[in-house]
């Protein structure tokens, strides 16, 4: 982005933000959760804190709270115990489909270079269509599950020609360390400590299977009570990730810091990502129904869903 765009986004920011305070009024709100996962920009703008810059003369406080993975934070979204988070394309659709109260408020169009499926370096496996008959881990309901759904029928495999294995990141990456699967399905910065520090072989990213998106998410009674505020969550966010494509650097030492994980590791990470915050529009809705319609077709979700009913408008400046 040149320096006059991104200071004419900044000065629209400002002076939305500063409308925004006016309508507001006074909202009784004293704290804001915030849920993220591990990795992304996110100790970062902890670090700036842009975030609390941002919603101190409104009085209102952040919180983080940190998860594994996407889909418990969708399960605090819907119980309460957070306000608005980021996940990839997957959790929403299993929360959309439980019946969850969270709507989709921004999102990211990701390149699809940070998710991928592995296997150990000596394996045999060289195609998606030699994934046939092993057992492979992924998170369950987590953007890596839907990246191999979307493989296996890319390589003309049914999800019952391969040995599922759901499990989490951590115990996932002991598995594949020891060797008791044979491939994995799983996103940064896993899939950088997993091939920078065991020689993991990719055979699929992202982009190479489909296009994916990550998105910012709200409760649908935070979205209800508090438009406005949602609003300037997603226009600080928006700042933050524009600054945060320039300053890779930065991004990286603040989540090697936070997170403890190898720095190289991070870089790679961090270099491959993109942070640029959008309003969800129609291509992100129909990409996203895409990804509801696999999962309902292989009956991994109880019933099927209408993504767009479930889409929050979010116009930056207005």
């Amino acid at each position: 982005m040149k320096r006059r765009e991104f200071l004419n986004f900044s000065l629209g920011a400002t002076a939305a933000a500063a409308l925004s305070s006016r309508a507001m009024g006074e909202t009784g709100l004293k704290e804001i959760r915030i849920g993220t996962q591990k990795g992304g920009f996110f100790p970062a703008v902890r670090q700036r804190h842009t975030l609390e810059d941002a919603f101190k003369p409104l009085g209102i406080d952040i919180k983080w709270i940190d998860f594994q993975f996407g889909p418990p934070l969708l399960e605090a979204i819907n119980v309460g115990s957070v306000d608005f988070g980021y996940v990839g394309d997957s959790p929403p659709i299993f929360a959309q489909a439980a019946g969850a109260r969270i709507r989709y408020v921004a999102a990211v169009k990701q390149e699809g270079n940070t998710q991928a499926i592995v296997v150990p370096k000596d394996s045999p496996i060289k195609t998606l269509a030699d994934l046939k008959g092993k057992r492979i881990a992924f998170g369950k309901g987590s953007s890596a599950h839907n990246l191999l759904v979307a493989a296996l029928e890319k390589a003309g495999l049914a999800w019952s020609d391969i040995t599922p294995a759901p499990l989490a990141p951590a115990d996932a990456t002991a598995a594949f360390v020891k060797g008791s699967v044979d491939a994995w399905s799983i996103w940064d910065p896993y899939l950088a400590l997993a091939e920078l520090k065991e020689n993991a072989r990719v055979i699929a990213f992202d982009k190479d299977i489909h296009k994916p998106n990550a998105f910012y998410i709200a409760s649908s009674d935070f979205v209800a009570k508090y438009p406005d505020l949602v609003a300037r969550l997603n226009q600080v966010f928006a700042s933050e990730g524009m600054w945060a494509d320039q300053h890779h650097e930065e991004v990286a030492r603040a989540q090697a810091e936070a997170t403890g994980v190898d720095i190289e590791a991070i870089r790679r990470f961090v270099d491959r990502s993109n942070y640029r915050v959008v309003p969800i529009d129609d291509d992100v809705i129909k990409s996203q129904q895409a990804v509801a319609d696999r999962f309902a077709r292989l009956g991994l979700i109880p019933k099927p869903v209408k993504v767009s009913e479930i889409v929050w408008k979010w116009t930056p400046g207005s």
